[in-house]
């Protein structure tokens, strides 16, 4: 008796994969699949954008504190956890469609959220909103597995750098839309800085929609099909579960990942809040970090050549070193010289590039299909924490210490990646 094949979100025999109705050619369904992502990633680009440009210069505003104003930050960072088990759990179970698309209408419904409590100066309302809010930031980072779930492992870096690329035109043009949606915001009669959250409310709630229509066949149940007719095929293979092999590649491609987040995080958030202390405004701190954004975010294609050609490990080590130099320059730069901290922070976004390209790829080279999915959400929550973490200690650290301290701090704790990466290196050589 033949076992039927699974529902991939198609319908009647599609040529490929002879004798398997139902499940698509996969070069061409993957093909399909990187413009989607692409197309949703340009706009929820320009949604996660927008509202880290002024989420914690909003916060001090309302609460006249520079102390919590890494609250935003690690509040939507901290909602991104909670979110990244839910998009996980549920396409493990439907598919990736439908995770990534209520992940994004989420995010959506936060930005209406911080909007409203902008308009009734309301603080308790804006923290809720801001956790509902990083939805969208855990839906945005877990749609680069989509990218990779039909891909040959050969390939596998690139379909990830694709669709972390398209979130860069996005991202870049985000920030710089902070002043004209904050002046159009004010015109309304909502307050300035929660103008850009009009631009990432629109924005989410597009993307979700373009993949609720158009994310058909489902990558990640299409691979479990393809996977099935064709057992000894090598585009879905990865490491046999429960291996030490398997889980020590987790736990590297996390840990790369966590410390990239961490100190990336940390040192974003305070940069605006550091840019208008000395005397900077929106736009400043606007093109500061669209410039950051487009460095975390553009050089995508390039680091999965390198990944897929030298590997993960030497681009995780790239990743530390890299991200040592964002901190310094950004703890040496003069608080007035926008120009410095606009290279500092484009370093800071190049690294994390490297930490999150090879970190992923570790983790999509490990982890076997049938648990695929909910390992990846979890490891996106530790990812998730770490960057709570480093958004809400960095308003600490300024308050108590100043921003250079924080810079330097977490330029040195990005290094701790070397030993592990070396670590690893040294019991992949051992016979």
């Amino acid at each position: 008796m033949t076992r039927p094949a699974p529902d991939t979100g198609t319908t009647g025999p599609i040529p490929g994969v002879p004798g398997a109705p139902g499940v698509p050619d996969a070069a061409r369904a993957q093909r399909h699949i990187l413009r989607v992502l692409v197309t949703s990633q340009l706009l929820s680009g320009a949604g996660l954008a927008a509202g880290v440009t002024v989420g914690a210069l909003l916060a001090q505003k309302m609460l006249g504190s520079t102390s919590l104003a890494g609250l935003p930050s690690a509040l939507f960072t901290a909602g991104s956890a909670l979110t990244a088990v839910a998009v996980g759990r549920v396409s493990q179970t439907r598919g990736r469609r439908p995770g990534l698309a209520a992940g994004y209408l989420t995010g959506a419904v936060g930005s209406a959220g911080v909007i409203t409590a902008a308009i009734l100066d309301n603080p308790v309302l804006l923290f809720v909103a801001l956790f509902v809010y990083g939805a969208g930031s855990a839906t945005n980072l877990q749609a680069r597995y989509a990218g990779a779930d039909l891909a040959h492992p050969s390939h596998r870096a690139r379909a990830v750098s694709t669709v972390l690329v398209a979130t860069a035109l996005g991202g870049v043009a985000g920030p710089n839309l902070a002043a004209p949606t904050g002046n159009l915001a004010a015109r309304v009669g909502v307050p300035a800085l929660a103008g850009p959250f009009l631009l990432s409310g629109a924005a989410y709630a597009l993307a979700a929609l373009v993949l609720a229509v158009r994310l058909r066949p489902d990558p990640l149940l299409t691979a479990r099909a393809l996977a099935e007719t064709d057992p000894a095929g090598t585009a879905t293979a990865g490491t046999p579960e429960g291996s030490a092999e398997g889980r020590g590649g987790v736990v590297l491609g996390a840990l790369v990942m966590v410390l990239s987040q961490l100190v990336m995080v940390a040192i974003m958030t305070m940069t605006p809040v550091h840019l208008h202390d000395h005397g900077h405004g929106t736009a400043a701190s606007g093109l500061v970090i669209a410039l950051h954004i487009g460095a975390m975010y553009l050089p995508s294609p390039l680091t999965g050549r390198l990944v897929d050609r030298y590997g993960p490990l030497r681009i995780a080590a790239a990743s530390g070193l890299t991200l040592l130099a964002a901190g310094l320059l950004a703890g040496i730069a003069p608080g007035d010289s926008v120009a410095l901290l606009a290279l500092a922070l484009g370093l800071l976004g190049l690294g994390w590039n490297f930490g999150l390209v090879s970190g992923t790829a570790i983790i999509n080279d490990t982890v076997p299909l049938a648990t695929r999915a909910t390992t990846q959400g979890v490891v996106d929550v530790s990812i998730a924490i770490a960057g709570a973490t480093g958004g809400l200690s960095s308003g600490l650290v300024v308050a108590a210490a100043g921003y250079p301290v924080l810079a330097l701090t977490g330029g040195i704790l990005a290094l701790a990646v070397l030993p592990a990466v070396a670590a690893t290196a040294r019991r992949t050589k051992s016979p």
